[in-house]
């Protein structure tokens, strides 16, 4: 198997345009979460948003590979580069847009669609296909290769940057471009959540006793992923490496996980086995930690069940909000900004931990050489991905 490497990080969150600002304001306990009623029929949420009105996912998307592949110093055309880039919600804001001019407002319950209003209206309707966005890409960077567009709930990006790893691992690229985009305010994802009694209604607290459920957030980060020999060939920087990763599935619930973590210990399992590491190898865990009842509940007791105490753990999500698919690609890079710099990440919101864990508050010097990035998405969709120095 081949080793392979992070060349490139793209990311843009609702703490910062960039990697670095975002980090920054990470260190620095800084929310990127504001109140804010993007929508005038719905009440105002906290949110994350990038700017004051919600981001566009072809923006995003464009940004952060221009980032990406400048951090990684290289100009397209990139021919042989495969793209794996997905999205948990895709163009969902596309779609209610053009239901919205189809049928008219909803308040006069008109059934059949307006006249006035045709498909000719929305442009090339095949360019919102979910899968479109990473092909997108593909014209963008001018790549004629594997391209992939995994959707798998919160656990997306994880699952993009371990299929990209898999590709070059097994010799099929010596370059991939991977990560995700979530551009998820829109009104039906907010009251779909908002019915579910998931939605917090004043900001995030992951692992807080007090804890509402999750603030949802806008993000995306995209990775150039080399193998090893590629990238020294080519004297490229490199932020880490990517030992291993773990990828399973509950079979249980749409949106409640397994309240034993099966699946998900087996994901970790899985992981440090694939990167030969042992629990105790593990300096810092990046917990997928959503503030909801039930994932912290459960993400904690799978930490305690596997891992020694005193391993370092945080969520982001007090700061960047809950990106959905991007989520676990922010994980990623934050981990990787760790791993760079030998600081551990804030886990914001927290005042009064539910668990008995050791939940970095405040940003600290450590040593740290492996790192544990863990995404948990709805339907039971979990992945692990281990990093090294």
């Amino acid at each position: 198997m081949l080793k392979v490497v992070v060349t490139g990080i793209g990311l843009i969150s609702a703490l910062g345009g960039s990697l670095e600002d975002s980090w920054q304001n990470l260190l620095a306990g800084k929310s990127g979460i504001r109140l804010h009623q993007p929508f005038p029929e719905l009440t105002p949420l906290p949110l994350g948003l990038i700017n004051q009105q919600p981001s566009e996912l072809t923006m995003l998307t464009q940004m952060v590979v221009a980032s990406a592949l400048q951090d990684a110093g290289l100009v397209p055309p990139l021919a042989d580069c495969a793209v794996v880039i997905g999205s948990s919600r895709s163009y969902q804001a596309s779609w209610e847009m053009l239901a919205r001019q189809m049928y008219g407002d909803a308040k006069m319950r008109q059934i059949s669609p307006s006249p006035r209003v045709s498909l000719s209206s929305f442009g090339n309707w095949l360019d919102r296909l979910p899968q479109m966005n990473a092909i997108a890409a593909t014209r963008q960077i001018g790549a004629s290769g594997i391209v992939l567009a995994p959707m798998a709930a919160c656990a997306t990006g994880s699952w993009s940057i371990a299929q990209a790893a898999l590709l070059i691992q097994t010799g099929q690229c010596q370059q991939a471009i991977a990560g995700a985009v979530e551009a998820p305010i829109t009104p039906l994802t907010l009251a779909g959540f908002q019915q579910m009694g998931a939605l917090a209604k004043t900001g995030a607290y992951p692992f807080d006793l007090h804890r509402e459920g999750l603030v949802l957030g806008e993000g995306a980060a995209v990775f150039v992923l080399e193998s090893a020999e590629f990238a020294k060939q080519r004297q490229a920087k490199v932020y880490g490496e990517i030992l291993g990763f773990g990828l399973t599935n509950d079979a249980y619930h749409s949106n409640s996980p397994e309240p034993e973590g099966k699946s998900a210990i087996a994901a970790i399992k899985q992981c440090l086995e694939r990167s030969c590491l042992l629990p105790g190898d593990i300096d810092y865990i990046h917990a997928h930690g959503t503030a909801t009842q039930l994932n912290d509940q459960m993400e904690s007791m799978v930490i305690q069940r596997l891992f020694p105490e005193g391993v370092a753990v945080s969520s982001t999500k007090g700061s960047t909000g809950h990106t959905l698919g991007a989520s676990g690609a922010l994980g990623v890079a934050f981990s990787l900004m760790a791993l760079k710099h030998q600081i551990l990440p804030p886990c914001l919101g927290l005042q009064q931990p539910e668990f008995d864990l050791d939940i970095v508050t405040a940003a600290r010097l450590s040593k740290i050489r492996q790192v544990l990035c863990l995404s948990f998405g709805f339907g039971g969709q979990n992945a692990a991905i281990a990093l090294a120095r």
